[in-house]
């Protein structure tokens, strides 16, 4: 493959490196010139594009990417159709995702040009979700690297979902003087929860006094009918010999594994008792939050064996968030300052359903809606304002004069909102912003104090959740994206927005209802006209 500028009369077949306008028709990036798109480029004027030339040889993006999807061995998992040379693979089922990291390696090794991202191993994932990812670099790749790609391909499964198995799980609470039953209760409701999401299901409950005879007999009633059972002592343990490790093996079975290195979740204790799996629960997981546990729990609901060798190595990546309510947090827990949110404020739109005029420069109180939309955003929390621009640019930057805001020219503006998004995006991370929140330039109904609300709300969840407007339920915008999301949004494309990836990411999404300014937009002159604006020829 060739690529750089090349001559329009030669250019029949090349494929357009960034997006052409020639007369009223727009070629985009990626696309292949006709004889007749030849034909309009040089009537437009047009004596060169910056095109990549393929060689006999070469496959384009897309059939490579799906040469190589189709070449991997892999279960319960689906690959999408190619785009912008891209596959895009899914899970089918809920489960924890592996993969043969050698595999995954040597692939990337062949060249630079192909590519392939993976979840990290023993990643939990819900069905739908996006667990791999081929790319191809260029727009097109020599078929002879498609082929050593897929060579490796066929030396066996590079990745899968172990697809969760709807285990029947026994619980035993030990009881000491002092401990609240609504302590105890609540530990059951958590447990109830926390196997909810992977299908397990809690069949049987049993509270004894926290001594190790007791605990076996409960233990050994319970396994017999149980897939697994899990224990929660009173007391944490503190010696490999303790009540619950010592009751294990009193009722027949073995301790695989007594403490673990992760944290939260040092203290528990793997074992087995008649085939079946016990598990010595931490203290930690009397909380919902993640610990030492549920990368255990997860492991075996989804049918794949724990050994000691593999808790011994979960100490790399270990370290876990720490849980505020833990009796003896690691450390005291120090101020934190707020975390920082920066608005990104979508004004590139074309307007197309209005006809005509951008309905961004329509006046609200007579004042220029975007203007409007921009000052609400600066007299809100957020630390700072990125304005995405495109058509129309520079009216609609003169109707931001003299404010405070960073502008983000977004060039491919006609390719769509995923466009916009990403050119916002790209300004935000550069910063050290924990979220950014999407702010469309046409909604006049939200106001300072809503995007307040959302801002609140998400410092609440630490930063780790999505926010979203809504309405009577319905969900509506603003919505506001912590930055573990930032990476995905690269990968956007078309015109869509970020729904997918709360969706595909599967991190949690808090509402906050702000009342009707969540659900309105002015997409059409009657919208406009009937929330008070004022179109501007």
């Amino acid at each position: 493959m060739k690529f750089g500028s090349i001559p329009i009369d030669t250019a029949e077949g090349a494929v357009l490196a960034h997006a052409t306008t020639a007369g009223e028709r727009r070629f985009r990036k990626a696309h292949r010139l006709s004889a007749d798109d030849v034909s309009l480029l040089k009537a437009a004027g047009i004596s060169e594009v910056v095109a990549a030339v393929l060689a006999p040889d070469d496959l384009s993006e897309d059939a490579a990417a799906e040469k190589i999807a189709e070449s991997m061995i892999h279960r319960d998992i689906e690959a999408k159709p190619a785009a912008t040379g891209r596959v895009n693979l899914h899970a089918r089922a809920a489960g924890i995702f592996t993969v043969d990291s050698a595999m995954i390696d040597a692939i990337n090794a062949v060249d630079p040009t192909i590519t392939i991202a993976t979840l990290a191993q023993h990643a939990p994932v819900e069905k739908g979700q996006m667990v791999a990812t081929v790319k191809i670099i260029p727009f097109a790749v020599a078929s002879a690297l498609v082929d050593a790609v897929a060579r490796i391909c066929a030396g066996g499964e590079i990745f899968a979902v172990n697809a969760y198995q709807p285990v029947r799980v026994g619980v035993i609470q030990t009881v000491l003087p002092g401990i609240k039953p609504s302590v105890l209760d609540k530990t059951l409701r958590v447990t109830e929860a926390r196997l909810a999401r992977s299908g397990g299901r809690l069949t049987a409950e049993r509270r004894t006094s926290h001594e190790i005879a007791s605990v076996a007999d409960a233990a050994a009633a319970l396994a017999r009918d149980n897939d697994m059972v899990v224990i929660f002592g009173a007391s944490a343990m503190s010696d490999f010999g303790d009540v619950v490790p010592a009751a294990i093996e009193k009722a027949g079975g073995t301790v695989v594994r007594a403490g673990m290195p992760v944290d939260p979740g040092n203290l528990l204790v793997l074992g087995t008792l008649g085939g079946k799996r016990v598990i010595g629960a931490p203290g930690c997981a009397r909380s919902p939050k993640e610990n030492g546990f549920d990368w255990v729990l997860d492991r075996l609901i989804a049918g794949l064996d724990v050994t000691a060798k593999d808790i011994a190595g979960m100490g790399v990546g270990g370290l876990l968030m720490e849980i505020p309510t833990r009796p003896q947090p690691r450390e005291p827990l120090p101020a934190r300052a707020a975390l920082k949110v920066d608005v990104v404020l979508l004004a590139a739109g074309r307007s197309s359903r209005m006809g005509g005029p951008n309905k961004l420069l329509a006046l609200f109180d007579g004042k220029p809606l975007v203007r409007r939309t921009a000052e609400r955003a600066l007299g809100s929390k957020a630390s700072d304002t990125v304005v995405v621009t495109g058509h129309q640019r520079e009216r609609v930057r003169a109707a931001l004069s003299g404010l405070d805001v960073t502008f983000a020219d977004n060039p491919d503006f006609a390719d769509g909102l995923s466009s916009s998004l990403k050119a916002g995006i790209a300004r935000v991370v550069a910063g050290d912003a924990a979220g950014a929140m999407i702010v469309l330039g046409d909604m006049p109904g939200v106001s300072s104090n809503d995007l307040d609300r959302l801002i609140d709300a998400f410092r609440k969840s630490e930063g780790r959740s999505v926010v979203r407007a809504s309405y009577a339920g319905k969900r509506g915008n603003p919505v506001l994206l912590p930055r573990s999301l930032f990476p995905a949004i690269a990968h956007l494309e078309g015109d869509t927005g970020a729904r997918h990836l709360v969706e595909a990411e599967g991190l949690d999404v808090v509402d906050v209802e702000i009342g009707k300014g969540a659900s309105i937009d002015v997409d059409t002159r009657e919208a406009l006209e009937g929330a008070g604006g004022v179109l501007q020829d």
